[in-house]
């Protein structure tokens, strides 16, 4: 997974279970650690099905991380009319698409040195 810091472990449980709890889908994790040039050390992908859907999913995430470590995002991408929204945390980076604009653009393949966990849902 990714580095093995309590607040990066926090951090990205604290992320997966925000989007678990909003019924994300197709959750990954990228650890980026290892590939050379990367921009950070984890990036954190789901899909929502509607516009309305993938704006909760960042509110939400926004929401839990605050409320439990007090970590607000460094920068924050995407408006109501976006399909793809970013959260910045520095060391993890958040990715919400819709599928079609997830498919569209790829990032997993872009970052196909990454190691690639799933998320499952425990429901």
């Amino acid at each position: 997974m990714i580095k093995e810091t309590k607040e990066s472990l926090l951090l990205s449980d604290l992320i997966t279970e925000a989007m678990l709890s909003k019924k994300a889908s197709n959750i990954v994790v990228l650890n980026l650690q290892g590939v050379e040039n990367s921009v950070c050390d984890c990036f954190i992908i789901c899909s929502g099905n509607s516009l309305v859907h993938i704006q909760t999913l960042r509110d939400s995430i926004i929401h839990e991380v605050r409320k439990a470590i007090k970590e607000k995002p460094w920068h924050v991408e995407g408006n109501e009319k976006s399909e793809w929204l970013l959260i910045d945390y520095t060391d993890v980076v958040v990715h919400i698409f819709l599928d079609k604009t997830r498919k569209f653009y790829g990032i997993e393949d872009l970052w196909a040195d990454a190691e690639i966990t799933s998320i499952e849902d425990k429901q």
